[in-house]
């Protein structure tokens, strides 16, 4: 009788201890690095990119390449959000384009009016290190550049990114993939404009309203 009990007890309490498990938006480490793939139907767009994010100093360096309608591309972007600039770099001519960066730096993180979707494992829990446990998070968008909405995926522990899904206002879907995560900058001059940069005139900011980088692939 007294096992019954027990074992009532443990059936009623436990909701709340799953509630209080429930896992709570966080943020990404302030440094780190890795890859990610773009994608959209709409605009024929795919884009493959590596990318060095430092949330201390509000600086982010990606660089990629790609096709959008049929034309390749390939960017190489320094952003440094507390000087102000923008660094379109381009090491084949040796040349730069520097413009004023008129927008604030938002961190890698889940927004704190996500709402929690699921948690998975990727891969199996049958065997130690074959599984990587995820949060899944979805909610909406509602900023001066228009409104959208999202799904993304991030690592329990680190709270790094793993997928994002995002509608916007133009009724296009955005699917990113990341991968090959790396905690830490391997290497500082990364976001140290190169020597031919020096000279390069601040222009306006053409990309008014550009914040990371899915703004930047877009």
């Amino acid at each position: 009788m007294l096992a019954l009990f027990w074992i009532t007890s443990v059936m009623c309490l436990a909701p709340y201890c799953l509630q209080a498990q429930r896992p709570r938006p966080c943020a990404s480490p302030p440094l780190y690095m890795g890859n990610l793939f773009v994608s959209t139907k709409e605009v024929e767009l795919w884009a493959v990119a590596n990318y060095a994010y430092d949330a201390f100093n509000q600086r982010l360096h990606l660089r990629d390449t790609g096709n959008f309608m049929n034309k390749s591309f390939s960017h190489d972007v320094l952003m440094l959000f507390q000087e102000g600039l923008r660094y379109n770099i381009n090491h084949a001519n040796q040349t730069c384009v520097k413009e004023a960066l008129q927008s604030d730096f938002h961190p890698m993180a889940v927004p704190k009016s996500a709402s929690f979707l699921s948690q998975v494992v990727l891969g199996t829990s049958s065997t130690p290190g074959q599984g990587l446990l995820v949060n899944t998070w979805w909610g909406d968008v509602r900023e001066s550049e228009g409104d959208g909405h999202y799904v993304m995926s991030f690592t329990e522990l680190s709270c790094l990114p793993v997928s994002g899904l995002f509608y916007t206002e133009d009724k296009r879907w955005i699917s990113v993939s990341f991968y090959n995560n790396f905690l830490g900058i391997d290497d500082p001059n990364r976001f140290i404009p190169p020597p031919f940069c020096k000279d390069a005139e601040v222009e306006r900011d053409i990309h008014g309203g550009v914040t990371d980088f899915f703004s930047i692939l877009q």
